[in-house]
């Protein structure tokens, strides 16, 4: 059974994830600790619950997503997985953290391209990729099938979608992966967002109106 510890990071409150299972093996997704407070919290989190971190994801290469991913490599020796579409924003970290006075380190190289289709394992746990751009070129989802759970990065919100008006964002792209690729899963699926609470697709289905044409 998958655990799920819940961070908020960053002036973008960025919902950091840590999933875990019974083997103490561990996935970091999105780590936006860019301060010493925040780097302090994850890292305490991890040690205290006796965790092996065996992978780092990013669901996207935005600013807000990636300021970890340096800090998360040096800590516990993993390199980011990403998806080949957003990997060129990993090396303008820190061009959009000055636009934004954002603190950040540059994120090191991926060790892992992620695609459509691949899988994502840990201890007991795999997670199915979904590529969904839109909102980013290369923007991912993680489906666990057997724990009926999504982390949706950006992609999908409580009462809303990704913003597409950043650079690579479409909005039309976004609504149609979002309507095959998500909306056709368990309606008591979880969907854990990028930022904010967690919802489930029923709920989004029925109610989130940029998806009312569903």
């Amino acid at each position: 059974m998958i655990k799920i510890k819940t961070f908020i990071f960053n002036e973008f409150q960025v919902n950091t994830y840590v999933l875990s299972d019974e083997t103490r093996e561990c996935l970091i997704i999105d780590p936006g600790c860019n301060d010493s407070l925040h780097k302090s919290e994850l890292r305490e989190y991890i040690l205290s619950e006796s965790l092996k971190p065996t992978m780092l994801v990013n669901t996207h290469g935005h600013i807000d997503h990636i300021a970890g991913n340096r800090f998360v490599h040096d800590a516990f020796g993993i390199l980011p997985a990403i998806h080949e579409q957003d990997r060129f924003l990993l090396g303008l970290a820190q061009h959009f953290a000055d636009l934004f006075g954002f603190t950040t380190e540059l994120s090191p190289e991926p060790a892992k391209i992620l695609n459509e289709g691949d899988e994502i394992c840990f201890g007991k746990t795999v997670l199915k990729v979904f590529h969904i751009p839109g909102h980013s070129p290369g923007s991912i989802v993680l489906y666990s099938e057997e724990e009926k759970m999504v982390i949706a990065g950006d992609v999908l919100f409580s009462g809303s979608v990704g913003r597409t008006d950043l650079p690579g964002g479409d909005h039309y792209t976004l609504i149609r992966g979002i309507r095959e690729k998500l909306m056709t899963l368990p309606r008591e699926t979880v969907v854990y967002p990028g930022h904010g609470p967690s919802t489930t697709i029923g709920e989004e289905y029925d109610t989130n109106p940029f998806l009312r044409c569903v």
